[in-house]
């Protein structure tokens, strides 16, 4: 069975969800790791019901010990073919006022995790000299902004490493690639904090799910021959 581990998996209108869905609909069995075990079986239920399979898993992308326990399930279930990192939360504050646990909490998820699962991926994926290892980037992954720096320096590493990791395993057979968001995600989250935003947004000034997604798909799928190592997505409206 081909397997696709998939992290950072929320409410069903956010992109781990969704990523899980169009995984799902390629072929592959998917395990869906996020923190909330109601979220991730109702990804498991919507999966299932159009014929997929899907496995929820609680998982901490800071606890070690949680992220080898969920690589290793998966394998143990099937071949990892893909592997996404798509944990990490947009931390902001007053710079001179921030506890340094915030920043750490930051990096933590952003980096530190974003490690960890590359790390168990690659042991699996190695040996086989095949597999797709995608991370979620931001803007910030490119650009720190005013009151971001807690999130800027988690992304701005997370990109650093994937570059690192493409140049070392791409020669043994592993696609490594990095996908920059730039911009409004059309999802819950956006939705239930900020509806003003949306509404002066629009649909056309936010990115919209599926068509992130199967942009994730298109990398997975790309020939050898000519892979891509990052992509930045936007909408035709976002300024850059």
């Amino acid at each position: 069975m081909s397997v696709a581990v998939i992290v950072g998996v929320g409410p069903s209108a956010g992109l781990g969800a969704t990523l899980c869905r169009h995984a799902a609909r390629a072929g592959l069995h998917v395990f869906a790791g996020g923190r909330t075990l109601a979220l991730l079986e109702k990804t498991q239920h919507e999966i299932e019901a159009t014929g997929g399979s899907c496995t929820p898993v609680v998982t901490d992308v800071t606890a070690e010990e949680q992220v080898q326990a969920l690589i290793e399930q998966a394998e143990q279930a099937g071949q990892i073919e893909l592997a996404i990192y798509n944990a990490g939360n947009n931390y902001s504050g007053n710079f001179l006022e921030m506890e340094a646990s915030l920043f750490e909490q930051a990096w933590r998820v952003g980096t530190l995790g974003g490690f960890l699962f590359a790390r168990e991926v690659l042991r699996r994926m190695v040996p086989r000299n095949r597999g797709t290892l995608i991370f979620t980037g931001a803007s910030a992954s490119l650009r720190g902004k005013p009151r971001f720096a807690p999130f800027t320096a988690a992304k701005a590493g997370l990109r650093a490493m994937s570059q690192s990791l493409a140049r070392e395993f791409q020669p043994q057979g592993i696609h490594v690639a990095h996908v920059v968001i730039d911009g409004i995600i059309n999802g819950d989250r956006i939705r239930n904090r900020a509806p003003a935003l949306v509404e002066q947004l629009g649909e056309e000034g936010m990115l919209q799910l599926d068509d992130i997604a199967s942009t994730y798909l298109f990398l997975h799928q790309q020939p050898r021959s000519a892979w891509t190592h990052e992509l930045d997505l936007r909408t035709f409206r976002e300024n850059f």
